[in-house]
């Protein structure tokens, strides 16, 4: 009985790591998008460099399309402003961050400052993480542009060494390649719209 339970715990964790190791393979769409996760402790923290070829106005507008945001990030269920005062913004989310069998549900409320179009603070107010804070670069490179993401959050709830940060890393890369293709998107229907 000892020894069928520990095994079953043996092949379960065999299989996370499988799944985790798969979702942190890069597609070939996202193969250009550095995400680096390291976990200290409890907490985590995330760094983001994206390459994007659209101008930095046009990363600017959909990374700040917050109103809109649920319709571009699968993983969002929800995304609205629900204060606005000059630079300040208070933003709700609320989404499901899965890869394949595991699934995580999320909801959060932060404070977002604005600087256009180069730079995003936000803190976190309340949800599901004791605490976070994280700085968006946009760096204007002419016709292209760079996204710089950096970040440190604490989890509420337990996350395994090896494993967890793997499946944050994927995770962040998804949104982040979904983020570009958006970007792009609206580019290609701006310049059509131009023609």
């Amino acid at each position: 009985m000892i020894a069928e339970t520990l095994l079953r715990s043996a092949a379960l964790t065999l299989l996370a790591i499988a799944i985790a190791a798969r979702a942190a393979t890069p597609a070939d769409d996202d193969a250009d998008i550095a995400v680096h996760v390291r976990q200290n402790g409890n907490r985590i923290a995330v760094e983001v460099d994206i390459p994007v070829n659209a101008t930095a106005v046009e990363a600017w507008n959909v990374i700040t399309d917050y109103d809109n945001m649920s319709k571009f990030v699968s993983s969002l269920e929800s995304s609205r402003i629900l204060e606005r005062n000059g630079s300040r913004v208070v933003l709700y989310q609320k989404g499901v961050a899965s890869r394949g069998p595991l699934s995580i549900s999320f909801e959060n409320t932060r404070e977002i400052v604005l600087t256009p179009p180069t730079e995003i603070r936000s803190h976190l107010i309340s949800g599901d993480l004791e605490e976070s804070d994280f700085t968006t670069r946009v760096i204007d490179h002419g016709d292209s542009a760079q996204i710089i993401n950096h970040g440190e959050f604490i989890p509420k709830m337990w996350v395994p060494p090896i494993i967890g940060p793997l499946l944050i890393e994927a995770e962040t890369r998804r949104q982040f390649q979904e983020l570009r293709a958006e970007i792009m998107r609206r580019k290609t229907e701006a310049t059509a719209g131009r023609q």
